[in-house]
């Protein structure tokens, strides 16, 4: 059974709030320092290391670290219809919606010939990171590529674990997803030493460093990712993968627990929370998960989840504190399924992705709504934010001003800097103004 979160009588304060929220006992500061060994490792012994990671933690070492176009052709051409078909669709929808998040430039004219222009470069080269351990997800290959080619990278980097089924190779449906998406560099490596490869390059199988990492995986990739940040940028720390579903009687208690059910299959330490008003429809869900978790293959890994410290059914007054609660957790994934579901929407400051209604499981966003799945976890929607084109481009200013502009305002330039005590910031100003 998930373990029950009475809040009723009024919410705690909001340190205390923050506490009491599911959390997964192993977090990612659990795995920094075996997550540190393998970078190193692969920071200073490059392709062996990667070899000798894929033989200790993967399907073992690939015949190619970095993956034969023929390889990735081969892949596209074993595509069945129908997956080739909802690929398509699904890279044509997260297309359309990255489109939408590139932001404009624009020019701002303070006086005459006083101009900042506000402009938006994509990075040069990107590493993404595609997990491969319980899973197959092509799905991650559409949504990290897709905004990156949108927001105009011109070089990109895709990395993903060798597969023991597969003869240490890449997954050949993450390979065929590369493939349509035009990425022919791709390279069979998983984990923290991946994303060390990605950070520092391994220039003997022509891996070249990134400016950026992105992309899910376990808390091993998270803790890389939060090793190797500042050498490199990354998205985000993204863990194990999480829903919270804010639901009253007026919800379906199948769907809700479908739902709660869908994202716990992906991993043991994955995350299902409910916050309801009704205790009776908070009964009702309880008691249709079992037939839902046994009619699965991932039936253990799934109850595991649900049993976990992660996973709970929390009892709140009202709607409003259901909000509250939300906010504090942050999730990933928030579902709405109430009476009034725009009325909860507004008070919603926190959360990856939103889902709004009966008819918009979080399964929709993983794969074809439009939206990108490369979600904040563990609380970090409270300050972060899914993966999206703006992700991959960096805001600049680019400042032009005539000498009669400068002039206007050297004297303001004067005084501050003469208050801070900077006499050559004003100098570098005044000299202009005496020789034009």
């Amino acid at each position: 059974m998930m373990q029950r979160i009475d809040l009723r009588g009024g919410l705690p304060a909001r340190a205390d709030l923050l506490r009491l929220m599911p959390r997964a006992v192993g977090d990612v500061s659990h795995a920094v320092d075996a997550a540190r060994d393998l970078v190193d490792a692969v920071r200073q012994h490059g392709a062996a290391a990667l070899r000798e990671q894929a033989e200790r933690f993967d399907g073992g070492a690939p015949e190619h670290v970095r993956v034969p176009a023929a390889e990735i052709a081969a892949a596209v051409a074993g595509l069945t219809p129908q997956l080739r078909e909802a690929l398509d669709e699904a890279i044509r929808r997260v297309r359309a919606a990255s489109a939408a998040q590139v932001p404009a430039g624009s020019v701002t004219c303070l006086a005459d010939g006083a101009e900042v222009h506000q402009r938006w470069q994509p990075m040069r080269r990107v590493g993404l990171y595609v997990p491969g351990g319980k899973a197959v997800y092509p799905s991650s290959v559409v949504m990290n590529v897709v905004p990156a080619q949108v927001a105009g990278v011109g070089s990109i980097a895709l990395v993903s674990p060798p597969q023991r089924d597969h003869g240490g190779r890449v997954h050949p449906t993450i390979l065929a997803a590369a493939g349509l998406l035009g990425i022919d560099e791709v390279y069979a490596m998983g984990g923290a030493g991946a994303v060390g490869a990605l950070a520092y390059g391994v220039s003997e199988i022509g891996l070249e460093p990134v400016d950026l990492v992105t992309g899910p995986g376990n808390n091993f990739v998270a803790a890389a990712k939060r090793l190797v940040r500042g050498v490199v940028g990354i998205d985000s720390e993204a863990g194990a993968t999480e829903i919270l579903v804010i639901a009253d009687e007026s919800a379906d208690a199948g769907y809700v627990a479908a739902d709660l059910v869908s994202q716990a299959e992906h991993d043991e330490q994955a995350g299902s929370v409910l916050v309801t008003t009704s205790p009776a429809f908070a009964d009702a869900v309880e008691a249709a998960i079992p037939e839902r978790v046994a009619a699965l293959g991932t039936a253990a890994r799934l109850q595991t989840a649900l049993d976990g410290p992660q996973s709970a059914i929390v009892l709140v007054d009202s709607l409003a504190d259901a909000a509250t609660v939300s906010n504090a957790y942050g999730p990933e994934h928030l579902e709405i399924q109430t009476a009034d579901d725009d009325a909860v929407l507004a008070d919603i400051d926190a959360a990856g992705a939103v889902f709004v209604g009966p008819s918009t499981p979080v399964s929709l966003g993983d794969y074809l709504a439009g939206s990108n799945h490369v979600l904040p976890t563990g609380g970090q929607a409270r300050f972060g934010s899914g993966l999206s084109a703006s992700t991959f481009l960096r805001p600049q200013q680019v400042i032009r001003y005539t000498p009669a502009a400068l002039a206007e305002v050297a004297p303001h330039i004067v005084a501050l800097a003469t208050e801070e005590q900077l006499p050559g910031h004003g100098a570098a100003v005044t000299e202009r103004i005496a020789r034009s």
